[in-house]
């Protein structure tokens, strides 16, 4: 797929580190699963591993973390 981001590069599968903030909350999620674009790093997420994502980001606003460093596993 060419990236939509740069538009000169092309992503191959690899692993991106995906940081989200909710409120007082930051969740970093290390290891993802994605498709990296190999001139500008921009990554993308399936559809699946983007919902595995948000339900990890969900499960740590819900426990009152400040700050939370996982490493993705499926």
């Amino acid at each position: 797929m060419n990236c939509t981001i740069c538009r000169n590069g092309s992503t191959r599968a690899g692993c991106a580190t995906v940081t989200l903030h909710r409120g007082e909350t930051t969740v970093i999620l290390k290891q993802v699963p994605a498709e990296v674009c190999e001139n500008c790093g921009e990554y993308y997420l399936s559809d699946d591993v983007a919902a595995l994502v948000l339900q990890k980001a969900e499960a740590a606003v819900k426990s009152g973390a400040e700050v939370e460093i996982l490493r993705f596993a499926a």
